[in-house]
C-alpha cells in the first residue's frame, strides 16, 4: 500500500475544451490494472469537444448540473449522483449547463495493448450543437 501524494490540478487543454475546465487525476493505475479515473470541473457552459473512448467511459456527476450528448442523440440534462455509461468508440461530449458549475468522475481504461489511443478527440462542439439545435 502506498499513500500517493495529491498532484496539482491541472487546466483542460483548449485542443479538448471550450470554456474553463480543471482535471485532477485521482488513479493512473499501475499495471495489470488498466483503470484512470479522473474528476473533471467544469465551469458553467465549459464542454468537452467531440470525442471517443476505445473502451468507453463511465461518468458519475458528483456535483452541479450538466449536459451530455452522445452522437445524433437528444441532449440530456444530468444532475449529481448521475451516472452515465458511454460504449466504446461512441463519439460524444459532456460539460456544464449553462449558469451551472459540474463536476464529474471519468472513468475510463488505458488499452491494454497500447494500441489505441485512450481517447480520440474531434471537434469542438459548437454553440448551435451545445444548445440542441
Amino acid at each position: 500500500m502506498a499513500l500517493q501524494p495529491r498532484q496539482p490540478s491541472a487546466k483542460g487543454p483548449a485542443e479538448w475544451f471550450t470554456g474553463d475546465v480543471w482535471l485532477d487525476s485521482i488513479a493512473r493505475a499501475e499495471p495489470p490494472s488498466h483503470v484512470r479515473v479522473s474528476a473533471v470541473h467544469f465551469t458553467p457552459s465549459a464542454r468537452t469537444a467531440w470525442h471517443s473512448h476505445a473502451l468507453g467511459q463511465t461518468l458519475y456527476v458528483t456535483e452541479g448540473r450538466g449536459l451530455v450528448q452522445s452522437r445524433g442523440g437528444e441532449v440530456t440534462e444530468i444532475r449529481s449522483g448521475d451516472i452515465i455509461w458511454t460504449p466504446a468508440d461512441e463519439w460524444h461530449w459532456h460539460g456544464a449547463a449553462p449558469g451551472d458549475f459540474m463536476t464529474h468522475l471519468s472513468i475510463t481504461e488505458a488499452d491494454p495493448g497500447n494500441e489505441r489511443p485512450e481517447t480520440d478527440w474531434g471537434a469542438h462542439v459548437t454553440d448551435e450543437e451545445y444548445a440542441g439545435h
